[in-house]
């Protein structure tokens, strides 16, 4: 737990003083457990919330103009109402920014604000920092103006922003994790139907490990956006003979030789492959948890891993070096990388009592293969987005 009244009084220190009452908002980050690069594809995820995220202290002003700091950040950022446009120099103060003119668009009423960040998720891990941010701010700035929008409303308001404001093409995965997961669960959810299932995540002595790789990754930089490009032509293709095929998560494991003449290119076809064989793995995945069985679900975890190298081509060296270290691991039962790949994160399921020597062991072969030091997180699953109360001293 943060200590929020160190945050309040940092807010102090930055922002003048003020009638107006401060509030606090939290939003985590998210780990993806499988599912990966379906979301855009209208497939199914199962990602989890963390207890690591972003808080935000927030005081409304009545003046139309934003003032943003971070202690993650040096730089501050600030911009009136009629402002709302991105900016290359106002670097990360453009996602709160995409958000509020979000808002706008959709009729809420924004006076202007003060507001500070604090973050504990790595920037650029492939956790969902950027999504932390954008629900925290959509949530919080939403619940200042009174306005009526569900969380789903929110998450796909902040999946737009992403799209058109900061202009990287993701799915809806990391919004809705980050807006609606609850502690101790997962969600199961198709991403094309937006039905969801919360699914208890009982891991019976094993502890979920979230190993940076410490390469960082911009998202906006990586081949994300070609990966998806890519996948669109592939549909494309099929559309043209089989025009009923709405996504690619439309097939099944049975259509892939007819897909193969259909697309008639290896390269899409690989793309193609790895969405339908991962989309099998993650209803497996939900299944054995269902069912208790860890073991199959980690051996999912390492299909889906290789699925990524192989068929879909977003690990790495980091992300390899990392995958082949644990799962070397005795009793590292699943692992793989998670989030858009390109460096970024692997996720773990390892037995507790395992762990210590798990990260001696993977830190050792890893810094070996590639000269950099992992970083080791050990989650729990939190809850989506939510309000914070804490006491003020007068």
């Amino acid at each position: 737990m943060w200590n929020t009244v160190s945050l309040v009084e940092k807010f102090d220190q930055l922002f003048p003083a003020s009638e107006k009452e401060k509030r606090l908002f939290f939003a985590p980050g998210r780990v993806n457990l499988i599912g990966e690069h379906t979301d855009y594809n209208g497939g199914y995820v199962f990602p989890a919330a963390l207890t690591i995220g972003t808080e935000m202290v927030v005081r409304e002003r009545e003046d139309g103009t934003f003032h943003l700091a971070s202690t993650n950040f040096k730089q501050r950022v600030s911009f009136t109402l009629d402002e709302l446009t991105y900016e290359e120099e106002d670097d990360w103060g453009n996602y709160p920014k995409g958000i509020m003119k979000e808002l706008v668009n959709e009729g809420v009423v924004l006076k202007g604000a003060d507001i500070l960040y604090e973050g504990t998720i790595p920037n650029g891990a492939g956790l969902s920092s950027s999504a932390s941010v954008g629900m925290v701010t959509a949530y919080g700035l939403a619940s200042l103006a009174h306005a009526s929008l569900t969380r789903v409303e929110l998450a796909k308001l902040c999946q737009r922003m992403e799209n058109h404001f900061i202009g990287v093409n993701s799915g809806i995965m990391d919004q809705y994790a980050v807006g609606l997961c609850k502690e101790r669960h997962a969600i199961y959810l198709n991403t094309m139907t937006m039905h969801a299932e919360d699914v208890p995540l009982e891991l019976h002595g094993h502890k979920i490990v979230i190993t940076n790789t410490n390469k960082r990754r911009g998202l906006a930089d990586s081949k994300y956006n070609e990966r998806r490009a890519q996948c669109e032509e592939a549909l494309r293709r099929i559309q043209l003979k089989k025009p009923e095929v709405q996504t690619l998560s439309d097939l099944t494991s049975s259509d892939f030789s007819e897909m193969e003449a259909l697309i008639q290119d290896e390269l899409l076809y690989r793309r193609a492959k790895h969405v339908v064989t991962e989309n099998k793995r993650t209803n497996g995945a939900k299944e054995a948890l269902q069912n208790g069985d860890l073991a199959i679900f980690g051996k999912l975890m390492i299909g889906s891993h290789l699925s990524l190298k192989e068929d879909y081509e977003v690990t790495g060296k980091e992300l390899d070096a990392l995958f082949e270290a644990q799962r070397k691991v005795e009793g590292c039962i699943g692992t793989r990388m998670t989030g858009a790949g390109f460096g970024g994160c692997t996720v773990s399921v390892v037995k507790a009592e395992a762990v210590a020597i798990f990260k001696e062991q993977v830190t050792k072969e890893y810094e070996q293969q590639t000269g950099l030091t992992p970083t080791f997180y050990i989650c729990e699953a939190g809850n989506g987005v939510h309000e914070r109360q804490w006491e003020v001293q007068p």
